[in-house]
């Protein structure tokens, strides 16, 4: 027997192919977007893509609402008011159509400020705005603070009920009754970037209360909005992706589902969706709820156009408002640091709050047209952050010799995986290292991960797999699936039709009470 086990081991030792390992996917490529990111030197900018102010219907002045982001610590801001490119900050030429018509309406007031080229906010800090050389805008503080501002700002299509696309880089705009198709155009005309904002809100995915409902291609409107959208992305180059999560993500808790959606279709192409985060602020404790973080080697206008094109940024938010996720969270945070645990804890409240609010809705007790209304979020009633820390990445690795994905980061808890919409693998962010060979029966073309913190959500953006394979074989295929027909004209008016109505009925409410008053 012995002389038999001393065959057998010098066999194995003879032929190592002959011992037992996992099947690993040699033909697996991985696109990193952070690939050319020097982690050493990169400096990670807190940015603000989409915020508003009374020069359209914002409830704070442009003074008001840079005093919040410096206080908030960002780095760079573009204002995007509704239809009005913003020019600068230190004076006025600026479109007023918008905010005398908002005026009719109630809701915008107040004089338009700037800045001029120095002066103070109403907390004493002093500011100094300057313009480089190379066109770049500067506003510094006596605190040593600095925030670029993005060019040409705004929110297209403001008169629009379904069609938002916020733009950056590009004097352009169109205040006539316009659809998607007019702005994407002429931003992408003019040598823009842009996003779809919040499409929740256009699809109508924020009314629902189910994950499982939510852009479920069995329902008619939502297989039309998501080859809509994925018409769109297709078409313009310059539609860098969608607002996936913004303003404490009440409308957006759903639009994660079809960021995974668009990108199963863009991803078997070999092409990818990026998501944006932002606040979408029209008050001053909505600044901070959504940003991003972009990746930039110089803090300068070219860098950070170059940053939104390659996608070479995070997506983040203070805020998360989709049950469904929260328990997951909440689920693999038991896992690796036990049920008590602080944050663990919090997640599973704020869940449990968001599925007694659904039941309330489905009962009939609450209104279901309103939101559901609760979020994790770590933002006190002033949106003043209530956690000292924000999840950072601090490098992100792949070895395509061994299919892996390391992230190392600080302040986080845990690293999701996600491939096809649904969550591959869980690892405590100490940890994350995720092996794609494990889990390559339910991968699909792409992964992205989500880093949670106490502090909140990081998103990267997605890794494509196998891309030039799949450029090759499907890059020809259309991204819209069925018969799809962009309805267009007919699509806008009903709803602007619906919008208008109630926004008459309001300010006839609002009219006929002071009157009554009188």
């Amino acid at each position: 027997m012995k002389r038999i086990l001393s065959l057998i081991f010098c066999a194995l030792l003879l032929f190592p192919a002959a011992l037992p390992c996992k099947a690993v996917n040699d033909a697996l490529t991985i696109t990193n977007p952070y690939a050319g990111v020097d982690w050493k030197t990169v400096g990670q900018y807190k940015t603000a893509l989409h915020t508003h102010t009374n020069a359209s219907d914002g409830d704070h002045t442009l003074k008001e609402n840079l005093q919040r982001h410096l206080e908030s610590g960002f780095d760079i801001v573009a204002i995007t008011d509704h239809g009005t490119v913003d020019y600068g900050w230190d004076s006025g030429k600026r479109h007023t159509f918008i905010k005398d018509a908002l005026n009719l309406l109630q809701r915008s007031e107040g004089e338009i400020t700037y800045l001029g080229k120095a002066g103070s906010f109403a907390n004493g800090v002093r500011y100094r705005y300057r313009t480089a050389k190379n066109g770049d805008s500067f506003l510094t503080t006596n605190t040593g603070r600095t925030i670029l501002r993005l060019p040409f700002g705004i929110e297209q299509n403001a008169v629009s009920v379904n069609a938002h696309v916020t733009s950056w880089f590009a004097d352009f705009h169109d205040n006539t009754v316009s659809g998607y198709t007019d702005a994407l155009r002429g931003v992408e005309k003019a040598g823009g970037l842009c996003v779809i904002n919040h499409p929740g809100e256009y699809s109508k995915a924020r009314y629902e209360l189910h994950s499982e409902s939510a852009y479920d291609e069995n329902n008619a409107s939502f297989a039309y909005h998501i080859n809509k959208f994925a018409s769109y992305i297709d078409r313009y180059d310059t539609c860098i992706g969608i607002d996936m999560n913004s303003k404490g993500d009440g409308r957006t808790r759903f639009d994660r589902i079809l960021w995974d959606k668009l990108l199963m279709r863009f991803a078997k192409k070999g092409k990818t969706v990026l998501g944006i985060a932002s606040s979408d602020a029209h008050q001053p404790n909505v600044i901070d709820t959504g940003f991003s973080v972009l990746l930039l080697p110089e803090l300068s206008g070219s860098a950070a156009k170059a940053a939104l094109e390659t996608g070479t940024f995070f997506a983040a938010s203070h805020c998360l408002g989709n049950p469904d996720e929260l328990e997951e969270i909440a689920g693999a945070l038991q896992t690796f640091y036990g049920a008590n645990s602080k944050t663990c804890r919090k997640v599973r409240a704020a869940a449990a709050a968001m599925r007694a609010r659904v039941a309330a809705i489905e009962s009939g007790k609450l209104d279901a047209d309103e939101d559901i209304g609760v979020t994790y979020s770590v933002l006190d009633r002033d949106g003043r952050t209530t956690v000292d820390a924000f999840p950072a990445v601090n490098r992100i690795s792949v070895n395509e010799r061994t299919n892996t994905v390391a992230v190392k980061s600080k302040n986080a808890l845990l690293v999701r995986l996600i491939s096809n919409g649904k969550t591959v693998a869980a690892k405590p962010a100490n940890a994350a290292v995720f092996d794609l060979d494990d889990y390559a029966k339910v991968l699909g073309d792409y992964v992205r991960m989500e880093i949670f913190g106490a502090g909140g959500m990081l998103y990267t953006q997605p890794f494509l797999l196998n891309q030039s394979e799949n450029a090759a074989k499907h890059g020809s295929e259309k991204v819209t699936r069925g018969l799809f027909f962009d309805l267009g004209t007919p699509d806008f008016v009903i709803a602007e039709v619906h919008k208008w109505l109630r926004i008459g009925k309001l300010w006839l409410t609002v009219h006929l009470q002071a009157l009554c008053t009188h």
